[in-house]
């Protein structure tokens, strides 16, 4: 696996675009890239960036106000200005292999009812059309949850329970949640389409198996939601828990439940689960 490009925002004071831009970066194309920012005279993190970020679903961890000299202890590949003073004054960074001066107004003194969130909008687009030139295309976030659509998906107890245990489990397969929960395989089946439709759960194959786990789109808030209602109710799925940890690891529940035999096509998408 090649090694991810460094990538640094700079602006006057580290408080708004450059975080923004950072933190953009990291949801699109972290994977590919380590994503920093740092300002010519760096204060704190407005509170009003960090609200527009929240809003379109964007981790804001970690971000915090950061003086150049503070990250510059390795060679970046990529440096952007976000600023025509950052442009200026910002001297070139040593062993930097490509610098990009752009110019954003700074969503503190711009006009308009939202200014923060028009100043994210601009740097969504201009960091699309980067990743695009730069010949990898940006991973878009598969869904944006409403409250409406995340509750409702909760409102069903099979669902419930299959989401908080793989939750809990980081990973698990049909035939695992069919023994657990003490239900066919065709109704978790039709309950994990659903939860994988609306953004809730991705899924991989592993020869014929399928393995479903939370999305990692999923915004933080409903993160939080899982987090806090398994601690509170860990009774509520104890027995389910339970079954699955009867089963042993993952090599004997395979044995026992994920034999060929056991498994019934119940769409083209999920010919064995």
């Amino acid at each position: 696996m090649s090694q991810k490009q460094r990538v640094l925002f700079i602006c006057t004071a580290n408080s708004a675009r450059s975080l923004m831009a950072e933190a953009l970066m990291r949801d699109m194309a972290g994977d590919r890239y380590q994503v920093f920012s740092a300002g010519l005279e760096p204060s704190q993190a407005d509170l009003r960036a960090l609200r527009a970020l929240k809003g379109s679903g964007i981790s804001t961890a970690g971000l915090r106000s950061k003086a150049l000299g503070d990250v510059l202890n390795d060679p970046f590949d990529i440096v952007i200005t976000l600023c025509n003073k950052a442009t200026q004054e910002c001297q070139s960074v040593q062993g930097t292999r490509q610098t990009l001066a752009w110019d954003f107004e700074d969503p503190v003194t711009r006009a308009g009812l939202r200014p923060f969130e028009t100043t994210l909008t601009e740097l969504s687009e201009r960091l699309k059309m980067f990743l695009l030139i730069q010949g990898k295309p940006f991973r878009a976030r598969q869904h944006s949850l409403t409250p409406l659509a995340f509750y409702k998906n909760l409102a069903e107890d099979t669902r419930l329970r299959a989401l908080l245990l793989i939750h809990s489990q980081q990973e698990l397969c049909v035939c695992e949640l069919t023994e657990a929960l003490q239900e066919s395989q065709p109704k978790i089946s039709r309950h994990l389409a659903q939860l994988r439709k609306s953004g809730l759960l991705q899924d991989r194959r592993d020869s014929q198996w399928v393995f479903y786990s939370i999305n990692p789109n999923v915004p933080d808030w409903c993160l939080t939601v899982l987090d806090e209602t398994q601690a509170a109710n860990a009774g509520w799925i104890e027995e389910d828990t339970q079954r699955l940890n009867n089963m042993g690891d993952r090599p004997e529940r395979t044995a026992k439940c994920c034999a060929p035999a056991s498994a019934t096509p119940i769409d083209a998408k999920e010919t064995k689960h």
